[in-house]
């Protein structure tokens, strides 16, 4: 049968392939702008037919209407990333987190640790052999389609073609639904003056020919304003936002220097606007992997020059990094930091960034603390961080002493909280600050 044929068998409207989902079914639905909207609104306007369904996420986008009050006796939330609608739930006992570095995630299917019944995507239309694209998220979406018992694919002709390993066959969907929807967007946060002081601290410690990893929010689209007089720079990241295309467009971003993957951009998702999903569409210069391999510290590790540049919550005297609690309350997730602080610290010359403002709550709190808060988690440990920036300065904590480690990072406190830190060093370590 050609695959034009075995399409069209396969064809359904969302409110019927939504009743292949059953009442106690794991459901894993695509990541970030990759949801596939249409399906997940047909799904939760079926809850009725459903009792205790999973609904496995990580960062949602859309509405996440499933995790809302009210829908507990249909669908229960597990996300391994909290996002701003389903903290809510899992703070409420609604839902569930289930901590994992983000590498892993497709193994934790594999193994079946976690097992899918359902996988929800959302794909491009088919090339002429009848493959679609997983377009702006391969992450774990496409290691879900590749270990669910049934795949049902939102087909979407708005979905950008991108390439590398992206790729579905038709002959792997079970139930295809056709839409046509522009693709989630992710404005550009806002950048501030401290932000902008942060950005130019860490492009300072960024040299010529490197591999950038880049998270997202205001602190790594402050860092691309500061890349503009650096050459040959390239990434390796597992996301990206519409900064970067400039930085290409502007010839600073070659991708000559790397070492894997030589001029190509590496990534397992993206995150932006309309700008960034028409320029990789049909765009050799990109390839998306699954998070599996563009995570993996062993990959990582092979770019020559790899820089990570995070974000945290908290850092204490030790240097022990918070990234995802506020005390024992979730609020999102350890994400790939870890993966690429670990894949870096093992990189030749590779160095890793926790770039965070010095104050929280409008300059109420210090995010350099003595300690974590009480039932905060330890996202990345003292042992693995290297660099701490804040708008007042650059940290290197690798290979210094406890105190050093301490100094240092009063040193890139905000002035309001050196008195108070100062304090609890002199206590703490029986010594003149």
């Amino acid at each position: 049968m050609k695959w034009q044929e075995s399409y069209k068998n396969k064809l359904v409207k969302a409110e019927e392939a939504v009743t292949y989902i059953k009442s106690g079914n794991r459901v894993v639905v695509g990541h970030a702008a990759g949801e596939p909207l249409v399906l997940i609104k047909a799904m939760v306007d079926n809850k009725e037919n459903y009792r205790d369904v999973e609904i496995v996420n990580m960062v949602v986008l859309g509405k996440g209407e499933y995790s809302k009050p009210g829908m507990e006796k249909y669908f229960h939330n597990n996300s391994i990333f909290a996002s701003a609608c389903t903290r809510e739930a899992i703070e409420s006992g609604r839902g569930d987190f289930t901590p994992c570095f983000f590498y892993e995630v497709p193994k934790l299917f594999r193994k079946g640790y976690i097992p899918i019944d359902v996988a929800l995507v959302q794909v491009s239309s088919p090339d002429e052999h009848g493959y679609c694209s997983f377009g702006v998220s391969n992450d774990y979406t496409k290691p879900a389609a590749e270990y669910a018992k049934i795949v049902i694919a939102e087909v979407n002709d708005k979905m950008p073609r991108t390439m590398g390993d992206s790729f579905i066959h038709i002959s792997d969907i079970d139930f295809i639904v056709e839409t046509s929807h522009p693709i989630i967007e992710h404005k550009p946060t806002k950048i501030g003056e401290v932000e902008k002081k942060i950005g130019e601290n860490c492009a300072f410690l960024i040299e010529d020919g490197s591999t950038l990893q880049l998270g997202i929010g205001a602190i790594p689209e402050a860092v691309l304003l500061f890349l503009k007089d650096k050459k040959d720079l390239g990434i390796h990241s597992e996301m990206i936002s519409d900064g970067v295309v400039e930085l290409v467009e502007a010839g600073v971003i070659t991708n000559k220097m790397k070492t894997l993957h030589p001029g190509k951009i590496v990534v397992s998702f993206l995150m932006g606007t309309k700008r960034l999903y028409d320029f990789v569409n049909n765009n050799p210069l990109f390839e998306m992997y699954p998070v599996s391999y563009v995570n993996n510290p062993i990959i990582i590790m092979k770019n020559y020059k790899m820089v990570s540049i995070n974000s945290c919550v908290q850092v204490d005297l030790m240097g022990q990094v918070c990234s995802e609690c506020i005390g024992p309350k979730q609020i999102s997730g350890v994400g790939g930091q870890v993966d690429f602080v670990r894949g870096v610290n093992m990189s030749e010359d590779g160095i890793s960034i926790i770039a965070i403002s010095s104050t929280a709550s409008k300059g109420k709190i210090s995010k350099i603390v003595p300690l974590l808060d009480e039932g905060a988690a330890v996202t990345t440990s003292r042992n693995d961080v290297d660099y701490i920036v804040t708008e007042y300065g650059i940290a290197h904590l690798k290979g210094k002493t406890i105190r050093e480690r301490a100094r240092a990072l009063i040193n890139v406190a905000h002035p309001n909280f050196r008195e108070g830190l100062i304090e609890e060093f002199i206590n703490r370590f029986n010594c003149p600050f």
